[in-house]
């Protein structure tokens, strides 16, 4: 398996990797579009000419920033959706209102190190954002995604998957002392494994997942560790920047009837054989099938 390199990298921005790409007549959706890399991600999609659907919790601020793309883009095909990742019943509605289509889902909306919460159902609050409510979003999709057989799922995860696989025994930390750290990290893996196994089961339907580590971007993501970014300055990046690998991993020819990959910096990364500092490459327990396989079954089983 040759691995994927490209002409960006680490600086590149979202409207240097979209250059030239024409998605006409195609539909994306983009959660947690109103802040962050999202915006840039779904800015530089309705630059090509896509339409641009912002999956959002606040729908003011959607509303908002789907004014400022339309403003910046002239693509006057920008609308805004209610979503809450960790709200069934608010996936459930989202769901059943799509009812065309879907070329491009961006799994971009996430939490990080949050103080120990649970969701009614008792699952630890970034694994069931982060994984659990991006997984229903895309079964509830399939068949939309599946519509004209050219589909792409953009899996955002980070280098802290590098910090913990998913722990299978204990996902909820019902007996390990709960870490902010090894929860976000668990969810970032799952986003990985989220890839491969979706690439894995639904190939045959036109759809292909890859997933991706966007860089260290000062956003509304820090709000739980003090609003400040633990990367040195001199190796962040702009929301621009940020929204680059999402944006490649989304439109890029080299990418066509691929998945199952794992990128960043614009480019595929290096498997690690260990932690690394968590600053760079991906962990072979992220990209394990059999694990990914079990995140698949241990998700259906929790969503039943």
């Amino acid at each position: 398996m040759t691995q994927i390199t490209t002409p960006f990298g680490r600086h590149s921005t979202a409207a240097e990797v979209v250059e030239g790409i024409d998605l006409s007549g195609k539909r994306a959706i983009v959660t947690g579009a109103a802040s962050g890399i999202g915006i840039e991600t779904a800015r530089a999609l309705a630059s090509t000419g896509s339409e641009v659907t912002l999956a959002v919790r606040n729908t003011d601020v959607g509303a908002q920033t789907a004014a400022d793309i339309t403003s910046t883009t002239g693509n006057q095909n920008i609308h805004v959706a209610l979503l809450d990742l960790s709200d069934r019943d608010s996936l459930a509605n989202f769901v059943a209102a799509w009812d065309c289509p879907l070329h491009i889902l961006v799994n971009n909306a996430g939490v990080m190190a949050l103080p120990e919460q649970h969701t009614p159902e008792g699952w630890e609050m970034q694994f069931a954002t982060n994984h659990l409510g991006h997984f229903a979003l895309a079964l509830g999709l399939h068949d939309a995604l599946a519509a004209d057989g050219t589909a792409r799922i953009v899996s955002v995860s980070s280098s802290a998957h590098l910090i913990s696989p998913v722990v299978f025994d204990d996902i909820h930390f019902a007996f390990r002392p709960y870490d902010p750290w090894l929860a976000y990290g668990q969810s970032k893996t799952a986003n990985i494994l989220f890839a491969i196994g979706a690439t894995a089961r639904w190939f045959k339907d036109g759809i292909t997942a890859n997933a991706l580590m966007p860089g260290a971007i000062a956003t509304n993501l820090q709000r739980h560790i003090g609003g400040k970014l633990l990367t040195p300055p001199e190796q962040q990046k702009t929301p621009e920047q940020g929204a680059a690998t999402s944006i490649l991993v989304a439109t890029s020819p080299l990418l066509e009837g691929i998945g199952g990959r794992y990128f960043e910096d614009c480019n595929e990364a290096t498997i690690v054989t260990n932690g690394n500092d968590y600053k760079s490459g991906v962990a072979p327990y992220a990209l394990n099938l059999d694990n990914a396989t079990r995140l698949w079954e241990e998700s259906l089983r929790l969503l039943a």
